[in-house]
C-alpha cells in the first residue's frame, strides 16, 4: 500500500506553500509502508528560525485554504524544528544545522520519495 492520492495532494500543495516561501531541500517521503499512523513525511529546510517560522505560517495559511488545520504543532516557539500534523501527512520544517543533524532521510531511505511536481526555483526567484 502507498500514500493515498489525497495525502499526496496535500504534501504538494504544502510543498508549493514552502517553496514560495523560499524554503531548501524541499523533500517527500511515502512512509506508509512503515507507518501505520501517517502517510507522508514533507521535510523541509531554513537557513535561519525567523525563515523557518515564514515557512510554517506559508504552509498553514494555504492548506487552511484546503479546511485543513494541523492536529498537533510542535516546535513553533523554539523556530528550529517546527511539526505540523496534519494527520495522513507530517511536516517537518528544520533549521538547516538541525536537518543534518538528525537526517530523516537518513533515517527513512528505504522509503520512496514522493514526487512533489515543483519548480526548480520558486515563482518570482532569478537565479543571478
Amino acid at each position: 500500500m502507498s500514500a493515498t492520492e489525497s495525502s499526496i495532494n496535500i504534501a504538494r500543495a504544502a510543498a508549493k506553500a514552502a517553496s514560495a516561501k523560499i524554503a531548501d531541500d524541499i523533500v517527500a517521503i511515502d512512509v506508509s509502508e512503515r507507518l501505520a499512523i501517517t502517510d507522508v513525511f514533507l521535510i523541509a529546510s531554513a537557513s535561519n528560525e525567523r525563515q523557518v517560522n515564514s515557512i510554517v505560517d506559508g504552509i498553514e495559511e494555504e492548506l487552511s485554504k484546503m479546511d485543513l488545520k494541523p492536529v498537533r504543532r510542535e516546535g513553533r516557539s523554539e523556530g528550529r524544528w517546527v511539526l505540523l500534523d496534519y494527520a495522513n501527512v507530517v511536516v517537518h520544517v528544520q533549521h538547516e544545522e538541525d536537518r543534518v543533524f538528525y537526517g530523516l532521510e537518513r533515517l527513512w531511505k528505504d522509503c520512496p520519495e514522493v514526487d512533489l511536481q515543483l519548480e526548480d526555483a520558486p515563482a518570482g526567484a532569478e537565479s543571478e
